[in-house]
């Protein structure tokens, strides 16, 4: 492992001089971190833009910080053609054919000079097999095709999911969630809507606000229903029909049905649910790099895919917890169209809240274009990282230039050194300009691990996904009460049983006739509804929880057994004390018709529940920490590795300042050293000093300046260091300057052997994925367990010659 990669930095290449028109040796590392305010990079075709893109995304990947990438070209599906062995074999499938004829090579012969140039330029760029290797191991790949089975689909019209409950507790962010999925919805339709004026846009908006509001999800089918029969009376003053007339209403539901009807449109609603946790990690918590492709679509369909997808990532992001650390990036290839300077098409308003909000969470947006006049630079204003590539014309590079000026940071901005300076660059270099650090560098872009064979095309996709497999982890749904235990009892009364009044009973309700005009039997179980308080003072862990049981009496001589009774979902407060008129009962075991066992089944049923229904916990012994109450564990594994990058992350920090403090004393030391061998013997001793001041500049570049550790750095100390020991033999003139910088240049390198070990020490390389995880039991005490009820429980049925239908939802 490289040092670099040690220190949540990411390799971007070297820094180029202009002046000299050369390549230096300084390594240009950025810091991880930083992307918390987020990026854009700006750079016309053929500037390197793609390839500075996916340098990101790799290096990001190496660090497990997991990214969803927006592509609208087709270009970022190249990170998943990384070939460790560099073999003109793994190559041969995704070499232009039509290039290696326009150079009057086969194929496998095009493949083989692409394999070489790929090997020659990691080479040159300090990488090898092993860091492609470590690419491939860190982090799942993976190519997703809305509205397309190519690569991994993805269902966006399954459902409009309800927002989470923090995110409709923010009046401004549920109404632009509500707003922006309205439009979006018109916008696949082919209706461009104004939120203000549009009744199509006014009667959506409220349909999903109503529905939302209850905490329900609404799918497609749902909302035709809900255009033709609105769940609201009245639109301001008027009543619905008067503001929306119902055959127009009809017509518009109509055009909505047909969508849905329209061959193919079915794929977007198979696949994988659009969910952004599971897009930034596999449900065993590895970091994801999940592209989604949409070169295929139309761009009313892109700009519905987009809008659903940013909605989602804001709901997602809403749910964690802050953070200074990077969690998670979020890239978009090309921007152009999406957050316009003078529209306002429904993806502005979340790109626009996202680099406002987004930085608190740990979330990173890098936003690309080839096109900087179609920007909004008021909203990349807070935009922290700039990377300017070579531009086309003097529009693009007088809005380029606006956009730098209105976010510096000090308010001094060189406008003509600027023009100068980005008139200069050249392929693969860019500017950098970063409001953390305190100057800009030019720098050119190392070379990418993943082999740039251009967009790919469906099939390519498709046969580069053809093995893959995306791990899902199906939700279990909750419990329906006698799905579990069909009933068998066949003896039917049309009266209820006799019982003591002393005997709870309740009936669920019947809500649907399922067809059947038969009225409904009644089967009896047994409901058990406790709130349970499970408490660990060691871990840290005081949760308040319900348990609700249900099971079956039978003949035995032990009428109940708990450990038989499945667990439901269901709101106690729900349940009827009378039957319905004219429902049949079937026949009631003989235990259940005494009061006194109802006691003895309480006094159980508090004893299953002490004994067998236990809080289980996932625990970190190397982070001391405990999951959450139904956190799964492929989540609770990413949490961790947040919690890990939050450490090193302040664990760099101490060390920056610790040896930040160490070499401005030796720096002054130097700099006095210096004037007094100047006083002495300027001339003779010129080319001596030139020596001296390597030393202390090497160590400067790796420690401060643009705060990173460089490999080169620590080499070119050593250099410099063998180089003043030879101008030691040479006079005796300045002995006594000269033993003076000797010594600073002695501590210069026992705090460069100090750094090193430090570097080494740092725990950067936990893999939550990897650490054994052990099991928290925590079982509630008698004294926190509080049975609310036990009683006897009717469920209706409805009876099809031999059939049992449930008459319950």
């Amino acid at each position: 492992m490289e040092k670099f990669d040690k220190l949540s930095t990411f390799y971007l290449g070297k820094s180029f001089d202009l002046a000299r028109d050369s390549l230096t040796e300084n390594l240009v590392l950025y810091d991880a971190k930083d992307l918390n305010t987020h990026a854009v990079i700006i750079g016309m075709t053929g500037s390197g833009k793609t390839g500075l893109g996916i340098g990101l995304l790799e290096e990001a990947a190496l660090d497990k910080i997991p990214v969803i990438a927006i592509d609208p070209k087709g270009d970022l599906g190249n990170i998943m053609l990384t070939f460790p062995d560099l073999k003109p074999e793994d190559f041969e499938p995704w070499v232009n054919p039509r290039e290696a004829t326009d150079k009057g090579l086969t194929t496998a012969e095009y493949a083989k000079n692409q394999a070489q140039l790929w090997r020659e330029g990691l080479g040159k760029w300090g990488q090898d097999k092993e860091r492609i290797k470590r690419l491939r191991d860190t982090a799942d790949m993976a190519i997703y095709t809305p509205g397309s089975q190519a690569g991994v689909p993805i269902s966006v019209l399954r459902s409009f999911n309800a927002p989470p409950v923090e995110l409709r507790n923010d009046g401004d962010m549920y109404r632009d969630r509500i707003s922006s999925t309205a439009t979006s919805i018109l916008a696949l339709m082919g209706i461009d809507a104004d939120p203000l004026t549009s009744r199509e846009h006014i009667l959506i908006s409220n349909i999903l606000k109503v529905s939302w509001d209850e905490g329900r999800s609404l799918d497609i089918p749902g909302l035709i229903t809900a255009i033709q029969k609105p769940p609201i009376e009245k639109v301001g003053v008027l009543d619905i029909d008067a503001f929306f007339p119902p055959d127009d209403r009809f017509g518009l539901a109509m055009r909505l049905n047909n969508l849905l009807a329209a061959p193919g449109f079915e794929v977007w609603m198979e696949g994988e649910s659009l969910d952004a946790g599971r897009l930034f990690h596999t449900p065993a918590g590895r970091p994801r790099v999940s592209v989604m492709s949409i070169a295929h679509l139309s761009d009313s369909e892109r700009m519905f895919f987009v809008t659903m997808l940013l909605n989602e990532v804001l709901s997602w992001m809403r749910r964690q917890p802050g953070t200074g650390t990077l969690r998670a990036i979020v890239y978009m290839d090309e921007i152009f169209g999406y957050m316009p300077p003078t529209a306002n098409p429904p993806s502005k308003t979340l790109l626009l809240t996202l680099l406002k909000q987004a930085r608190a969470y740990g979330l990173g947006l890098v936003l690309a274009t080839q096109n900087p006049v179609d920007l909004d630079y008021k909203g990349l204003s807070n935009t922290g990282t700039w990377f300017i590539g070579r531009l086309q014309t003097e529009r693009d590079k007088a809005r380029v230039m606006d956009g730098l000026e209105g976010a510096a940071s000090d308010g001094e901005f060189d406008r003509r050194t600027m023009e100068r300076t980005l008139a200069g660059l050249g392929k693969r270099r860019f500017l950098l300009h970063n409001v953390h650090e305190t100057s800009q560098v030019i720098f050119q872009t190392r070379w990418v691990m993943s082999y740039l064979a251009g967009p790919l095309t469906r099939d390519q996709i498709k046969q580069l996904m053809t093995d893959y497999s995306v791990s899902v982890e199906e939700p279990v749904p909750p419990a329906t009460p006698g799905k579990a235990h069909q009933p068998v009892e066949k003896l039917h009364a049309d009266t209820p049983p006799a019982l003591s009044p002393s005997i709870p009973q309740f009936f669920f309700p019947v809500t649907g006739r399922a067809g059947n005009s038969n009225k409904p039997i009644y089967y009896p179980r047994l409901l058990g509804v406790a709130d349970v308080a499970y408490s660990s003072a060691k871990y840290k862990v005081h949760v308040d929880n319900r348990v609700i049981a249900l099971t079956e009496f039978n003949d035995s001589p032990v009428p109940i057994d708990w450990q038989t009774s499945e667990l439901l979902d269901i709101d106690p407060d729900t349940l009827e004390s009378e039957a319905m008129e004219g429902a049949a009962y079937a026949e009631l075991n003989k235990s259940a018709a005494k009061a006194k066992n109802y006691r003895k089944w309480e006094k159980a049923f508090k004893r299953w529940v002490h004994n067998d229904q236990v809080l289980t916990l996932f625990y970190s012994k190397q982070y001391k920490a405990v999951s959450d109450v139904g956190e799964h564990e492929g989540d609770f594994r990413a949490r961790l590795q947040t919690f890990a990058r939050e450490q090193r992350d302040i664990e760099i920090g101490k060390l920056r300042k610790k040896y930040d403090a160490k070499i401005a004393v030796q720096e002054r030391k130097l700099l006095r050293a210096k004037q007094k061998l100047e006083t002495e013997q300027a001339q003779s001793e010129q080319s001596k000093l030139d020596a001296y001041v390597s030393i202390g500049s090497a160590l400067l570049g790796a420690f401060m300046g643009r705060k990173r550790v460089s490999t080169t750095s620590t080499s070119r100390i050593g250099t410099a260091i063998k180089r003043a020991s030879r101008i030691g033999k040479q006079s005796d003139d300045v002995r006594h300057a000269k033993e003076e910088i000797r010594e600073i240049v002695t501590n210069m390198e026992e705090l460069s052997t100090q750094f090193e070990e430090d570097v080494a020490r740092l725990d950067t390389v936990f893999d939550a994925q990897k650490e054994e995880l052990d099991s928290v039991v925590i079982k509630a005490t008698y004294a926190n367990i509080h049975i609310q009820l036990v009683g006897l429980t009717w469920l209706p049925y409805y009876q099809d010659k031999e059939e049992l239908t449930p008459a319950w939802a």
